[in-house]
């Protein structure tokens, strides 16, 4: 025998490099209930295909613009890494997506997932896509694919990372904003659960300089630690605002406060020459940010273009129309707040009056 036929005992295998076939694919056999849950009307309940199909007749649209929409959860990954909290960050991570849908009257249809991480931990890799799955289910979005993806030295091993993708549809007469945005229009506001998922670079560097654990009871929230507070996960406003759209008609347009606060995504649904008026006394903010402001010595100005503040979502209506509105969306669950009004302005932007009340 040839030392060419001689079997090497040096040789290397895909799992000695640190990539695990089989936890992958144990991972797919522990989603597969959490991922046939989502299904809905034009999905597919099936998964570990090369793709995701929908059936876009099966869903009921005629004419329909489809809407894109991805984005990750950022560091707030690092809280649910550090504190060993996993079944949240999933619904987090749609909610960036989808609520990005819904503010252009598009419903969620699908929704894919990207995990990456150093070292597959299916147990932990199950509660995430679980928490995906919940997102999908109040959304309405049937999880139709993802990739996990182990990449040793890349992260370390308890690291890992998420992205998400979703697209909806609209018919081609419903798209938002609406062309008839007009001066006297109303804001109305929706609250958030929390921070949601922005603003946490912020947020970490406020608790490092408190000297608190994740562990720790948070001040802010009673019988919650640190951790457990601030990776409440972020509200899907999506079914009760297409219930709005739906049943009123009156929706022109909406926002979705993400970073930037008001300050910034406001007027990225305003036409030129108008611009928004709020009246900060009119939002009550839950707790948590009155302590980031305190702890941190963060000025109003700052928390305003950083955190929602206490609303997650807004929503542009004709002032006849608000109460119809708000009762729609009080009738969903939602706690509204008539926040401002349109007013003309050249440079489209946001302006406050008022102040919060931590």
């Amino acid at each position: 025998m040839s030392s060419s036929d001689t079997p090497s005992n040096s040789g290397l295998s895909y799992a000695q490099a640190g990539v695990d076939i089989d936890a992958g694919n144990a991972l797919v056999e522990a989603i597969k209930p959490a991922v046939k849950s989502t299904a809905r009307a034009g999905s597919s309940p099936d998964i570990g295909g090369f793709g995701g199909l929908f059936d876009m007749k099966a869903a009921g649209f005629k004419d329909p613009v489809l809407v894109a929409a991805n984005d990750g959860v950022g560091t707030k990954l690092k809280i649910a890494i550090e504190a060993g909290i996993h079944d949240t960050v999933g619904i987090d991570l749609v909610a960036m997506c989808v609520n990005d849908l819904i503010v252009q009257g598009a419903e969620p249809l699908f929704f894919l997932d990207y995990l990456a991480t150093g070292k597959l931990d299916v147990a932990e890799a199950t509660q995430v896509v679980e928490g995906i799955a919940e997102g999908c289910r109040q959304s309405g979005a049937a999880l139709i694919g993802g990739e996990t993806a182990e990449m040793p030295g890349m992260y370390s091993n308890k690291d890992y990372d998420l992205a998400g993708f979703s697209v909806g549809a609209v018919e081609r007469d419903g798209i938002l904003p609406s062309k008839d945005i007009a001066v006297g229009d109303v804001i109305l506001g929706l609250t958030s659960s929390g921070v949601h998922s922005n603003g946490f670079s912020l947020v970490r560097k406020i608790i490092e300089r408190s000297g608190l654990g994740w562990n720790d009871a948070a001040p802010f929230a009673k019988d919650k630690t640190i951790a457990q507070a601030f990776l409440e996960p972020t509200r899907i406003y999506v079914k009760p605002l297409l219930a709005a759209i739906r049943e009123t008609g009156s929706v022109k347009a909406m926002a979705h406060i993400t970073g930037g606060g008001f300050t910034e995504n406001i007027p990225r649904v305003l036409p030129k020459g108008i611009g928004a008026k709020l009246d900060l006394s009119k939002i009550a903010p839950p707790s948590v940010f009155g302590w980031l402001s305190e702890a941190g010595g963060v000025a109003q100005s700052e928390m305003l273009r950083t955190f929602n503040c206490g609303v997650g979502m807004v929503v542009v209506v004709s002032a006849d129309k608000a109460e119809a509105v708000t009762s729609t969306l009080e009738a969903s669950g939602e706690r509204v707040v008539q926040m401002g009004e349109l007013i003309a302005d050249d440079k489209s932007e946001v302006s406050y009056e008022g102040t919060l009340t931590w």
